[in-house]
Parts: structure tokens; C-alpha cells; sequence
């Protein structure tokens, strides 16, 4: 008789199994996808951040007020949209969400991490640095003393003093 040489399809069935068995469980630790997503989305906020500021800074120069501080008496503010006004510093929009930002960006923001899931972003100000941070909802405060897995947000920096000032929008995505 003729031995045929081969392998059962008992055989066959089992490594196919301890191979999606080794898939399931070592594939996610590759490719972290929740981690790339929210650093993209990170970057096209801090994108979208820089679009509104040039834009704003545009009408603020049309206007004639980009060399107005935002201490000034009226306070300096430039009209993108219908009954939508933003706050200016030297021509850029003041780090707050209301009544600045908030008519630049189109985004859900809270001040506060909210109870439901429907706000996208929370946001953090910082009138000490004259700064305010955006950070997704779930990821850690960019200010508490020890983040737990690092950071994940963009920063909105104005500190701008005069007219030859600049303007600082960072993104840090190392804990995302």
C-alpha cells in the first residue's frame, strides 16, 4: 500500500486556532489605533486653531485693531460670524472659551470633565499663563501634579505684549 504523507485535518484545525488565539491577543499590543486616533485628532485641533487665529488676525488687521491690548477701553473684538464676536489681544484671539474661542472653534467643549459622553473636549484656563488648554474628554488634566499616562492636549498661548509679539499653539501627544 501507498503511505500518504501529510498532516489530519484534526491537525490542521488546531494550529489554526492557536494561531487566531495568538492574533487576538498580541495584535492590539502592535496596533494601538485609540492612541493614534486621539493624536490625530489632537493635531487637526491645534490646525484648526491655527486657521482661526490667521483668520481672526485677518479681520482683526481690516478692522485697524491688532494693536490693541485686550486691557484696552472698548476692548478690542472683531465680528466671524452673524452676532458672533471674538475678544482680541494685539489682533489674536484672548486665551478664554467664552465670548473668544468658542466663535472660532467648531467644537463641543466643557470646562469641566462632563457626566455624559456627548462633549468631545474639555478645556482648562490658565490666566496666569494666558494660556487655555483643549484635551479630549477621559484623558488627564494637563495641569494636575502627576498625569497618569502622560499628556495629551493642545495649548492655546497668548502672551502677546505688543505688536511684534508672537503666539504660541502647541500640541503634546505623548499620553494619548
Amino acid at each position: 500500500m501507498n503511505k500518504q504523507k501529510g498532516f489530519t485535518l484534526i491537525e490542521l484545525v488546531v494550529v489554526i486556532i492557536i494561531l487566531g488565539i495568538l492574533a487576538v491577543t498580541a495584535a492590539p499590543k502592535f496596533i494601538n489605533l485609540q492612541s493614534d486616533a486621539r493624536a490625530s485628532t489632537i493635531a487637526g485641533l491645534e490646525a484648526a486653531l491655527k486657521g482661526g487665529d490667521s483668520l481672526v488676525y485677518s479681520k482683526s488687521l481690516i478692522a485697524g485693531n491688532e494693536a490693541l491690548a485686550s486691557t484696552e477701553t472698548p476692548a478690542p473684538k472683531v465680528t466671524v460670524a452673524k452676532n458672533k464676536e471674538v475678544n482680541l489681544n494685539f489682533g489674536h484671539p484672548t486665551p478664554v472659551w467664552t465670548g473668544s474661542l468658542e466663535h472660532v472653534l467648531d467644537i463641543d467643549a466643557s470646562a469641566e470633565s462632563p457626566t455624559d459622553e456627548t462633549t468631545e473636549w474639555v478645556y482648562l484656563e490658565v490666566g496666569a499663563e494666558k494660556s487655555i488648554y483643549f484635551y479630549p474628554q477621559g484623558q488627564d488634566n494637563p495641569k494636575a501634579d502627576a498625569p497618569d499616562t502622560g499628556a495629551c492636549y493642545v495649548q492655546y498661548e497668548n502672551s502677546v505684549t505688543d505688536t511684534d509679539g508672537t503666539l504660541a499653539i502647541t500640541s503634546v501627544t505623548t499620553g494619548c
